[in-house]
Formats: C-alpha cells, structure tokens, sequence
C-alpha cells in the first residue's frame, strides 16, 4: 500500500476488531489509534485519563442535553464547550484528534465515530468487521475473561452501547451497510486472513 491510506475500523463486540486493527497497524507499519485516543484527549483537555476512560464511546446521559443539542456538525466549532458533559466533550476532542491523525498521514483508527469524522476524504478506507454469535460470545470468554454465564446479555449491553454511541453522534445507523466501503465476517476468516483482505481493500481504493 503506498499512498496516503486512512482506515477505520467500526466493529461488533467479540468480533476481533481491534485484534485485527492492531495487525494491520503493525503490518502496514503506520500508526494504530484506539485507547490511545484516550490519553491524547485526556493530554489536550487537562482532564483525568480516567475520567475519560469511564466516558469513553459512551452517548451523553443527559436526555435534555440530547434534545437540545442533538448531533454535533463537525463544522461549527465547540461554542460552549465548557458546560458540555464530559462524554460530549471527549467526543469532540477525539475527533479533532482524528482528524489532525488522518491529516499527518496513513493510520488505522477504532471505533469512535471515525468513519463519520472523516466521512469527506477520499482517502479513507471505512471497515465494519462483525461475526456470527456464538464466536463472539467464545471469544469474549476465552480472550477478554467475561463471565460464562452473564456473557450473553453482556454482549448484548455493548453492541447496544456503541450502536447508541454512533447513532447518538452521527445521526446514521452503526451497523448500516451503506456507512462502510467493506463489512468483513470475522468469523470466517483468520485474523491474519483479515488485514490481507483489507489491505487488497485499501490498495483497491487508490485505482478507482
């Protein structure tokens, strides 16, 4: 891949996504943004680390709020920022982040509304990665070490969770079709499989 290269990676929880996001990174040797947002923003901001981590791609929980402000336009700036909820206000300054990343050069970026922050360029290849059930709920015990017998409805709260977090910001629907240039299935396909099959994406991006 040679060109000046964004992708974003949107994905199902227990779908390996960031796994596979930190592959890519590693193997097309660019930068990998994720929980390092977190720091960036908490650096920027001067707030906690850890009050971000507890707000991180959660939808503000003030409902007047909601109502008021609906969803941000990425355009008209953050008046009144300082009366924001801290989730507000982490989104908007991850976003910034985002977008001075893509800017600097090709990186992979998870999660976080990225494919909607950077929804103009043209150089940004936008991946939802999901997987059938059942290798979900595997993964989420076996490698993150959740619960056997809660790990269903926890599976359930976090796709909820990051649904409401993207419809909230964006206005879209996260698991639409038509947000994404490639959906890929985790599932049937290895990790290593996968960054091939999306590195083919990206470098198929430049000869349109």
């Amino acid at each position: 891949m040679r060109s000046h290269t964004v992708i974003t990676i949107a994905r199902q929880y227990g779908s390996g996504g960031r796994e596979i996001g930190e592959m890519l990174a590693k193997k097309l040797d660019i930068p990998y943004y994720d929980k390092e947002l977190i720091a960036l923003a908490a650096k920027k901001s001067g707030f906690s680390e850890e009050v971000f981590r507890k707000a991180d791609e959660k939808a503000t929980s003030s409902l007047l709020y909601s109502l008021v402000m609906g969803s941000y336009g990425f355009g008209g700036g953050v008046a009144g920022m300082n009366d924001m909820p801290i989730n507000d206000k982490l989104f908007l300054i991850q976003a910034d982040i985002i977008r001075k990343a893509a800017e600097q050069g090709s990186c992979v970026i998870v999660g976080r509304c990225a494919d909607y922050v950077l929804r103009e360029r043209k150089d940004c290849l936008r991946v939802f990665i999901h997987a059938d059930r059942d290798s979900r709920l595997r993964r989420a015990v076996e490698k993150y070490g959740v619960d056997p017998a809660k790990v269903s409805d926890y599976l359930t709260k976090q796709d909820k969770q990051r649904a409401n977090y993207y419809n909230f910001y964006t206005n879209r629907k996260w698991d639409a079709l038509s947000n994404y240039d490639l959906t890929l299935d985790s599932s049937a396909f290895t990790p290593e499989q996968a960054v091939d099959l999306i590195i083919q994406a990206a470098e198929n991006l430049h000869r349109k």
